[in-house]
């Protein structure tokens, strides 16, 4: 993957569709014979499909949130739960992939990326995985890398003992959504004391109308580990809501590190209603780098439990809310025990009406001591139309903290503006410059491959900012 690969990208090649005659197979709505159909499906043990449907009755019983965006217009009657195209199932082979799917994934950079400088690389296609392969070297090193599909089956014990222990079924609505009909996802084990010196990645990728797309990412690193995991979500535009309702857990040992990376760049149909979350021990380290641009609708809020003394949180992430866009984001962090700390920085952009909000929790147990935490957010409005909220939440239930929370609002600056045009330089490139200056502090963490993407996705989403 190059910066040759990004210059050419453009709306387009997100919103291309392959034929999605398959969809018709599926019908729309939720009950139980979809659940039951789904587990038969997967071949699944008796015991998920048992979760499925508990989970399945605990989100009749849980209402829509009261707080944050309004989700009146997402029928879920009319969405369509599993479907599968003609495929291939979890590839080891490119060559075994489809040759429209192939063709999709490789204009997304797939699997360029996994040639140049992945360790792994996973693709899911609608409600399955197509293609998933992590490099012998790492194998070897007893490195898992799996599809969920086929590490419930593979890895049954360690499978169980995780699912959904990170994030509660009846954590809010649609994790309990997430729960009943989840399908396919990512299983990354790192084992104690291996470090992945290459990142892995996995791109989620809906094709047809009112499709909804629920991976299951579970993240296990133990003792003395570190691992770097990216993600990436696209789907083509209809005028036909979709609902991308994905779970994130992530187990941290002691003394580790674990970084997650995600570039979402959904249509303007998708609600994305994502929920990551993460339980952090002893001494170690979870970064969280994350950008949300695309999607109509957004609600996500990482979460990071300091569970064990010494653990520290990074959360740094970029929102752009374009025209119809409301993008509800920000993160969460817990301080359990002593010592712990953490360093949250979002940055949000606001263009042609959209609304971009910046909602965070940061909370503080009871008794512990020596917790340092700093709070950054940060917006720039692009014109007289758009909106940009603030709304933290500070629940400071100890005395020996160092807190710090600093929040900014403004727009372009007229003098850098000017300056910059002075040189020459046109009004609509020169405002894309000083845009990129503003998110250069979280898109520098991205590998520069993936910073060359966000970039660009910045670059599309500026266009017309002129006039």
């Amino acid at each position: 993957m190059n910066d040759a690969i990004f210059a050419g990208l453009d709306r387009e090649v997100f919103d291309k569709h392959n034929d999605y005659a398959y969809q018709d197979q599926f019908d729309k709505g939720l009950n139980e014979q979809l659940i039951r159909s789904i587990s038969k499906d997967k071949e699944e043990p008796e015991w998920m499909l048992e979760f499925r449907l508990k989970a399945l009755q605990e989100f009749r019983e849980l209402k829509f949130p009261k707080w944050g965006p309004d989700l009146q217009d997402l029928d879920l009657e009319q969405i369509t739960y599993f479907a599968k195209a003609d495929a291939n199932k979890n590839a080891k082979s490119w060559d075994e992939v489809p040759d429209d799917i192939k063709e999709t994934f490789e204009k997304l950079g797939i699997p360029e990326a996994e040639r140049k400088v992945l360790a792994g690389v996973g693709a899911q296609y609608e409600s399955e995985v197509v293609y998933h392969k992590l490099k012998e070297e790492w194998e070897g090193q007893g490195v898992i890398f799996e599809d969920c599909d086929i590490a419930i089956k593979k890895y049954p014990e360690l499978f169980k003992k995780h699912f959904m222990k990170c994030v509660p079924v009846r954590d809010h609505k649609f994790a309990a959504l997430h729960a009943a009909v989840w399908s396919g996802g990512t299983f990354l084990y790192v084992p104690k004391g291996v470090k992945l010196t290459e990142p892995l990645q996995a791109y989620f990728r809906m094709n047809a109308p009112g499709q909804g797309q629920f991976e299951h990412t579970l993240i296990i690193i133990e003792d003395e580990a570190e691992a770097h995991y990216i993600e990436g979500c696209s789907a083509p535009k209809y005028g036909e809501n979709a609902l991308h309702a994905g779970c994130v857990e992530i187990f941290v040992g002691k003394n580790a590190k674990m970084r997650y990376s995600s570039v979402e760049n959904w249509s303007k149909d998708t609600y994305n209603l994502n929920t990551k979350r993460a339980v952090v021990a002893e001494n170690s380290t979870m970064e969280w780098v994350g950008g949300n641009m695309g999607s109509g609708v957004t609600m996500l809020y990482p979460c990071t439990i300091l569970k064990g003394r010494g653990a520290h949180a990074d959360h740094l992430g970029i929102a752009f809310a374009n025209e119809g866009q409301l993008q509800d984001t920000g993160a969460k962090v817990i301080c359990a025990a002593d010592d712990t700390s953490c360093n949250v920085v979002m940055k949000s952009l606001s263009k042609a009406g959209g609304i971009s909000v910046y909602r965070g929790l940061l909370k503080v147990m009871p008794n512990c001591k020596n917790v340092a935490c700093r709070v950054e957010c940060d917006a720039l409005i692009l014109d007289e139309i758009s909106r940009s909220d603030t709304i933290p939440d500070m629940q400071i239930l100890s005395d020996d903290v160092s807190i710090a929370h600093e929040a900014r609002a403004g727009k372009i600056n007229e003098d850098d503006l000017f300056y910059l045009m002075s040189k020459g330089i046109e009004e609509e490139t020169a405002m894309a410059m000083i845009v990129n200056g503003f998110i250069d502090p979280i898109v520098r963490e991205l590998p520069m491959e993936y910073a060359v993407e966000m970039n660009r996705l910045i670059e599309l989403e500026m266009e017309g900012s002129v006039g």
